[in-house]
């Protein structure tokens, strides 16, 4: 029997509402300094917040979900650029979709939440440094050494707030 495409969704009612309210928290997060926090010490770097809800809307709806809220995390970032690595589209753009897809695969593989968290996270920060470097704008020197900064703190910080929101919701969905 032929499907009646008009009536079809590509996503289901509840994942349209994952990506819509993780996409407002990553709006809201792109335009207070919580989304971006400024390191004192490294002139123009931050470190960021923003993977956070592509890898909860990743683990609870899907990489379609998280693929929709990584993308409004790269155009945000690419809209507030304030370095030349930014104002460009597969820095800002192309590691944020890929943060879905390796969250989703740990998860899928592991189930554990802070496993993929540090998966995204590593993803988030290992994609936009590398291409940072490829496109030639810093040395590697100073790409490692905010690699090791930014990496690890966001890995942390971005282990601790998704198992506690994934926990929460996984007891709210029962």
């Amino acid at each position: 029997m032929e499907k009646n495409l008009s009536t079809e969704s590509f996503l289901t009612l509840r994942q349209m509402t994952v990506a819509g309210l993780l996409g407002a928290v990553a709006i809201a997060l792109s335009m207070t300094p919580l989304g971006y926090i400024p390191i004192p010490w490294l002139a123009n770097v931050n470190a960021t917040t923003m993977h956070i809800p592509v890898i909860i809307g990743t683990i609870v709806s899907g990489p379609v979900v998280g693929s929709i809220v990584g993308v409004i995390f790269g155009v945000s970032s690419f809209l507030r650029a304030n370095n030349p690595f930014f104002a460009n589209p597969i820095i800002a753009i192309l590691p944020r979709l890929l943060i879905a897809v390796t969250t989703y695969y740990a998860y899928k593989w592991t189930k554990n939440s802070v496993i993929s968290a540090v998966v995204g996270t590593l993803t988030n920060t290992i994609g936009v440094l590398g291409l940072i470097f490829a496109f030639g704008y810093l040395p590697l020197n100073v790409v490692l050494g905010i690699a090791g900064v930014n990496g690890t703190t966001e890995a942390i910080v971005s282990a601790l707030i998704v198992a506690a929101v994934v926990k929460a919701l996984n007891k709210t969905a029962r």
